[in-house]
């Protein structure tokens, strides 16, 4: 399946809460969009590998995305290197997607910085057709390297290289951030101690963000994105037109 759009996580809920709104904007304009999630969030300290999958399934539904699926790398312990790069460059030459979104290169959680340069390093290498893969049905596969690599903002706040406007699906990319039911605004022991993203407070400061950036460019909620490669607009249209 070509994709438009692929967009990864090192942990299920990763793109939710980085990226969601723009996947559900970008999808309800055509585009088609998948997500790949590397690890299965083994390491949580709320929910298992079951409840995740759950979660991650219905949060895909709610996004609109193509396709999900789960590379299984070891939550914690993955690494940058040969081995899984080329899991990657399988997934991403599989999908051959135009935009990659996927982890920042800096955060508070290693593996969301690790995964960042993984996912960097992939998309680059990917494009080199002297490295050879094989696909799922055992065949040769084509070089692919997508045009863009873009980072959504996660725990620390990083100046955006550019801001999407979000508001008319809010909404629905908060239903997407809470199909995470043991992780997000959760006070049910049963799912494991309570930790500062099961809380009430984690989930406003996810809307605080968003009204945040949505201010600076005169709107009411908005995504951020950084990237290493500099964008060009067609025409000043493309420009969302802060009157304030």
């Amino acid at each position: 399946m070509k994709l438009d759009i692929l967009a990864i996580g090192v942990h299920p809920d990763d793109v939710e809460l980085g990226c969601s709104g723009t996947l559900i904007k970008e999808i309800n304009r055509g585009k088609v969009a998948g997500i790949v999630d590397l690890t299965q969030g083994e390491l949580g300290s709320r929910g298992t590998i079951e409840t995740r999958y759950a979660e991650a399934a219905a949060a895909g539904r709610i996004i609109g995305a193509a396709v999900r699926e789960n590379l299984k790398m070891r939550d914690g312990f993955f690494k940058n290197d040969e081995e899984h790069q080329l899991q990657l460059i399988r997934t991403i030459r599989k999908y051959q997607p135009d935009v990659v979104i996927g982890n920042i290169l800096q955060d508070r959680h290693p593996d969301h910085g690790r995964a960042g340069h993984l996912i960097s390093d992939a998309c680059f290498l990917s494009g080199l057709r002297r490295i050879e893969t094989v696909g799922d049905d055992g065949k040769p596969q084509e070089k692919w390297r997508p045009r863009y690599f873009l980072q959504y903002l996660q725990d620390w706040y990083h100046e955006p290289d550019f801001l999407i406007d979000i508001s008319d699906v809010f909404e629905q990319r908060m239903e997407s951030i809470k199909a995470y039911g043991t992780q997000f605004n959760s006070p049910s022991e049963s799912d494991g101690p309570q930790t500062y993203i099961s809380t009430p407070d984690f989930l406003e400061s996810v809307i605080a963000r968003a009204r945040m950036l949505g201010k600076r460019i005169g709107v009411k909620y908005a995504e951020g994105f950084v990237t290493e490669k500099k964008l060009g607009l067609r025409n000043l249209d493309s420009l969302v037109m802060n009157e304030t």
